[in-house]
């Protein structure tokens, strides 16, 4: 990992981050669905903050019996608000990467 600390920045010392969420498209380009809710009631909700969404959200879609709703990618945790995937992958922000999958 070369000269990745492993300890998590402090919130004094985390990237200051901006007030405006991004924006993120409508529909699911892979599954059509929203984007973001409300959901339908009948679904549930779940996050895996496990370090890479890419791989995580793939395999979501690929989970057998068609029961995936939708999908997104961001960061959980940390102390910067609405950090960009530069802030969150430079160790400065205290957040992970994350998926959250509808189902």
């Amino acid at each position: 990992m070369g000269n990745v600390s492993s300890e998590i920045v402090s919130r004094s010392e985390a990237a200051k981050g901006r007030p405006t969420p991004m924006k993120v498209s409508d529909k699911h380009y892979v599954l059509g669905n929203p984007m973001e809710g409300p959901w339908p009631s009948h679904l549930e909700k779940i996050i895996f903050a496990n370090g890479c969404f890419w791989g995580s959200e793939k395999g979501a879609w690929r989970l057998p019996g068609g029961g995936i709703y939708s999908t997104a990618v961001g960061y959980a945790g940390g102390y910067t608000p609405n950090p960009t995937y530069e802030e969150a992958c430079s160790g400065r922000t205290g957040h992970t990467e994350a998926v959250q999958v509808i189902y």
